[in-house]
């Protein structure tokens, strides 16, 4: 049966299941027990629906020191020793004070272990770009995570992606790396009550069409699919790909579409160099060359700070009409009035 869930909600739900299943699974993070996963009505915006604290106890949801590093490596040291840590950073930003933790004891726990150890840790992050929360809070720091081997990264775009990826995400035994646009928070759709799970490396068609291939990517997603509906009222067919998985990436996915259409436009809210779209690009360059029938079109946010202005900020970042209008140009279409 399904029920109508926001964002958060369905984050909340996917964690109450996880919680519910295994004693293992525990909260960790600043200000978790009160503000976050607690009583108080400023705690609704993350806790995203349910008393946490009330149902599953201190022992269960801890508060931590306002250290990220601490915070990043206590979480590790509880994956190796049995528990399941879903860890709340808050800020996406916040996730630069923890980097040692994450690129030369998390990533390479494994390895260093020759196999015999597991980190299976979450770490979720919310990336508040478009807030107004100015250059030190703005971050979509996911490409830089991409580089370091041992991570997994999930970006999910709808509330039926947030719960079903969070899932298989507290079930890995990898550490995961959960980046959730704060624009979609309230975004509401019907979500499947019982549980289930998305795999990772799993991408997404929302829509299937033979002219051009839009890969959309996290906060970018519902711009994409906006701009799909206007190119289809003008006769465009657009098929839009959301690899809802950044590592692993769904290249099956995104060749098996592009192979179709020949034509591939990827919007991503992160900054153009180096980011997503450029590894979709090389992907696309390296697997479906002979595939493409016009050069492959990035829009990305520019490779900036963010102003703390709202007029400023707002132009920034992949929209439904910027996502469009490169569409057309791929296509050799004239500007839509």
């Amino acid at each position: 049966m399904k029920t109508m869930m926001s964002y958060l909600g369905a984050i909340g739900a996917a964690q109450r299941e996880a919680m519910d299943a295994d004693e293992r699974v525990i909260i960790i993070g600043e200000d978790v027990e009160a503000n976050v996963y607690g009583t108080t009505g400023a705690g609704k915006s993350r806790a995203a629906e349910g008393d946490f604290l009330q149902r599953y106890g201190r022992n269960r949801i801890r508060n931590t020191p306002i250290s990220e590093e601490i915070i990043v490596g206590a979480a590790a040291g509880a994956a190796m020793t049995g528990l399941r840590p879903i860890v709340d950073l808050s800020y996406s930003s916040f996730t630069y004070l923890a980097m040692d933790q994450f690129v030369n004891q998390i990533a390479k726990n494994r390895y260093m272990f020759g196999g015999q150890a597991s980190i299976p840790v979450v770490f979720r992050s919310a990336m508040f770009y478009g807030l107004n929360t100015g250059a030190h809070h703005s971050d979509r720091p996911y490409p830089m995570y991409m580089n370091v081997p041992g991570l997994k990264i999930i970006a999910p775009a709808s509330p039926s992606d947030a719960k079903g990826l969070l899932r298989s995400a507290i079930d890995s035994d990898d550490p995961v790396l959960s980046f959730e646009a704060c624009p979609l928070w309230p975004m509401k759709e019907e979500v499947e009550e019982d549980e289930y799970r998305i795999p990772l490396g799993v991408g997404r068609t929302l829509r299937e069409g033979s002219d051009i291939t839009i890969v959309a990517v996290s906060g970018s997603v519902p711009e994409a699919v906006a701009a799909a509906d206007q190119l289809i009222a003008e006769g465009v067919s657009v098929e839009v790909f959301d690899p809802r998985t950044l590592v692993p990436m769904d290249v099956e996915g995104i060749m098996k579409s592009v192979s179709k259409t020949g034509r591939l436009v990827i919007a991503d809210p992160a900054h153009k160099t180096c980011g997503a779209a450029a590894e979709i690009s090389a992907l696309v360059a390296e697997h479906a060359f002979d595939a493409l029938r016009a050069p492959i079109k990035r829009v990305t946010t520019p490779d900036m700070q963010i102003p703390f202005s709202p007029a400023l900020e707002k132009q920034l970042y992949p929209n439904r009409d910027s996502i469009a209008a490169a569409a057309r140009a791929v296509l050799g279409l004239k500007v839509s009035q």
